[in-house]
């Protein structure tokens, strides 16, 4: 779980696809030393041995595939791209061990009897996805998430390292944690104990009870306790953050719930949908777990399913919610109980806030309809059932993501309906996940000790400044924009703040150590870690009303493989964990990292002026600084791109994309690429052309494309891509790439793909 604050702003930021863990594949090498990883008794002399002949070993098998896959690729017809001065015939080549094995990884997943100008997808991924089959404990697999899954490994040594009396106490607290929810015999011996204590603090759960009474609390306490102790919000969810439309001060905000399917469509196709059943029975059986009779909890549970539905039915779309601005609600407490007044807001906020507030206490809601809805509903529904659906809640979010044997084979059960997932993955990797989520600057210390270096933090921020550059040459060729609007947009863009790797304080014990300073971790009681974890959460994110907003600080942690625009701080976050092979490598040549890093680069500056970041202005507030002109060229702009996408269809579930809800991804995705493009072609002008790799018969400006569709390669199973298409804000990975390819004239001039062709339409959308 990320912390509140984490969450919250990263509502607000882009995300690239879900972590999900995939089987080892061939990987292109890294110039930093920590992705291998060493026997700790071996000597210096054993390893540089090691090294070398193993190194040898791969160049000469490297060498004879790339000759087999040279002769397959030459016979696909591609001719060098017209930006090549020099054929390849004339041009160097690099031979190098790292050339040699970056070569075999490209071809590795590609395709080459595939026509490129027909289905790039197929020609870059088509081997990749008949050899990667998706695992038991998996809904989908693909190559962005190679690297999660090396991270992972690489994170589990370092947390099954033995605890050290030189450790800092975070680092003693993560490894704490981790060796906890390792210890699956303790976990057994204490069983469900802890969990059915906890409900009874809360007045028990109805459903588990024979006589169950209603406890002397209101359902106003009973939910700011639940939310206050365990950071779950049961009808709402509440936060402290930087006021969007005043950047410099955190305020209380409150928005609809997270329900408990992925999205609200699940609860709208009627009460005979398979994952409504399946959610039904989840609860059921959980509830029979923890004491409750199984006719009764079948029929009882049934009443709160109704009253999620009807919850659902009240929330907004995750469409409609894209307009910030426009649902931006500046009020009093007061004047939010005037419009509920069903719900005593003032007794719920007190229960958890850190704080002494009054009705005068500012806040912002960004579900205002939504609240008033919710207020009718609660009004006609029983205590029982309210009470059965909080307390629900909070076994959802704690027993069922954490508990083992009988609880977790039901969850699987559920997953398997929901998802498609057949089996549950490994231990370890559930708790290396957990640990990373829950103590994710304590862990990061760990990572980046090893493996991040200070030449990879120079070579991002260069990267970013000529992607920077290139944005600004964009804005000046584009005719839809006023002079004034490009100026301010100019303005914004070089004021962007980068994040790379880390924040200096990891490398501070002192500071590290008061972070985490009132958090206790014990070694034998994992349940309990949870929820002093959670309890921890809450409070350092409530904590920080009517505190000014550190602009310095980092809220992302260091040891995840994504990328990230705050629009509240204009910031560029890149975690040390994105920073590796399959996006960057110091060995890497420029035309893999523009293509794989650079884009990431890119798709996060046109976050900035996509349909959500273009709302707020170089200091992080929301303000209408764009011309009813230019905002009317813009959404003609953003429109052509929506129409483009809800035309793809995605085959495993027989459903199209919704252009409309991956609007601001897919701007980013095509500005982004467009963006790479010119900074690296701006590079090899400076700096001449690079050797070109052995065998691929591409030209580096192929390369670059090539790359950049090899992080989208995979596949999911129909349940997932029914979810995505749902509930996601990105569309899934092929889409990734044939929309922002067929869309770049780049691409087509480096594929000679000729005008008509699939992925060189006659119309082509771009905003930026």
């Amino acid at each position: 779980m990320q912390s509140p604050d984490d969450r919250m702003e990263n509502l607000k930021m882009t995300i690239h696809e879900n972590p999900i863990q995939v089987a080892i594949v061939p990987t292109r090498p890294s110039g930093a030393r920590s992705i291998i990883l060493t026997r700790q008794n071996s000597t210096v002399r054993e390893r540089y041995l090691f090294l070398a002949v193993a190194t040898l070993l791969v160049s000469f098998v490297g060498l004879l595939l790339i000759v087999a896959f040279s002769k397959s690729n030459a016979s696909c017809g591609l001719s060098l791209s017209p930006y090549d001065v020099s054929k390849q015939t004339n041009e160097h080549v690099c031979l190098t061990a790292a050339c040699v094995k970056t070569a075999h990884s490209l071809l590795s997943g590609m395709d080459a009897t595939a026509d490129p100008c027909n289905d790039f997808f197929q020609y870059a991924c088509g081997t990749w996805n008949r050899v990667h089959q998706i695992p038991e404990d998996k809904s989908s697999i693909n190559t962005f998430e190679v690297l999660a899954d090396q991270v992972q490994s690489i994170l589990r040594n370092l947390l099954e390292e033995p605890i050290t009396k030189k450790e800092i106490p975070p680092i003693r607290k993560a490894k704490l944690f981790y060796k906890s929810c390792m210890d699956t015999d303790q976990i057994k011996r204490i069983g469900d104990f802890p969990v059915r204590i906890l409900l009874d603090q809360f007045g028990g759960w109805p459903v588990t009870k024979k006589n169950w009474e209603p406890p002397n609390m209101s359902i106003e306490v009973l939910l700011g306790k639940i939310k206050g102790d365990f950071n779950e919000g049961v009808l709402s969810d509440q936060w402290v953050g930087p006021d969007d439309k005043n950047s410099s001060m955190n305020i209380l905000q409150i928005d609809q719930m997270a329900l408990g399917l992925p999205s609200r469509d699940y609860f709208l196709k009627g009460k005979t949908d398979a994952a409504l059943l399946a959610y039904h029975k989840y609860m059921t059986e959980l509830a029979v777990l923890l004491g409750a009779d199984s006719k009764t909890a079948a029929t009882e549970l049934l009443d709160v399913v109704k009253f999620e539905i009807q919850l659902a039915n009240a929330t907004l779309t995750e469409v409609d919610r894209h307009d910030n601005a426009y649902w931006y609600h500046k009020l009093t407490l007061q004047e939010l109980q005037d419009l509920v007044p069903q719900f005593n807001w003032l007794q719920y906020l007190s229960t958890f806030l850190t704080i002494k507030i009054d009705n005068k206490e500012s806040l912002v809601s960004y579900s205002t309809p939504y609240f008033v809805e919710m207020g009718k509903i609660l009004e006609k529904t029983s205590r029982r059932v309210i009470h059965n659906y909080a307390l629900w809640k909070l076994v959802l979010a704690t027993v069922g993501s954490h508990m083992i044997d009988e609880f977790q084979e039901k969850k699987i059960e559920f997953k398997r309906i929901l998802l498609g997932v057949q089996s549950e993955k490994a231990r370890w990797r559930d708790c290396v996940e957990w640990t990373n989520k829950k103590m994710g600057m304590a862990v990061g210390s760990l990572f980046i000790r090893d493996n991040f270096n200070q030449e990879s933090k120079e070579t991002a921020s260069e990267m970013i400044k000529s992607l920077r550059e290139a944005f600004n040459e964009l804005l000046d060729e584009n005719h839809w924009m006023d002079n004034d609007t490009r100026r301010v947009a100019k303005d914004k863009a070089n004021a962007m703040m980068e994040r790379i790797g880390y924040p200096e304080t990891l490398t501070n014990p002192n500071e590290l150590t008061k972070e985490y300073l009132n958090l206790n971790i014990t070694k034998d009681h994992f349940l309990e870690n949870i929820f002093n974890l959670l309890k921890f959460d809450a409070y350092q994110n409530l904590q920080k009303l009517r505190q000014p907003v550190n602009k310095d600080q980092w809220t992302t942690d260091p040891a995840i493989v994504n990328a990230f625009y705050n629009p509240n701080k204009n910031e560029i976050v890149l975690p040390a964990g994105i920073l590796q092979p399959l996006f960057y490598s110091q060995s890497f040549p420029k035309s893999l990292n523009f293509g794989g890093i650079g884009v990431v680069i890119g798709h996060e500056i046109t976050h900035g002026f996509d349909d959500k970041g273009r709302q707020f202005d170089k200091d992080g507030n929301m303000i209408e600084w764009w011309n009813n002109a230019t905002i009317r060229a813009f959404r003609e702009r953003a429109q052509c791109m929506i129409d483009q996408y809800s035309r793809y269809r995605l085959d495993e579930v027989d459903m199209n994309i919704n252009g409309r809800m991956t609007q601001g991804e897919n701007i980013a995705d095509n500005g982004g690429l467009k963006q790479s493009f010119r900074a690296y072609r701006k590079w090899v002008k400076q700096n001449g052309p690079e050797p070109l790799l052995p065998g691929l018969n591409l030209t580096h400006n192929q390369l670059f494309f090539l790359n950049y569709a090899q992080i989208w390669c995979g596949q999911m199973r129909p349940e997932d891509a029914l979810t995505k298409v749902r509930s996601a804000n990105h569309p899934p990975g092929k889409f990734r790439i044939l929309g922002p390819l067929s869309n770049s004239r780049d691409f087509a001039d480096a594929y000679n793909c000729p005008l008509g062709a699939r992925m060189n339409p006659t119309a082509k959308c771009s905003v930026w």
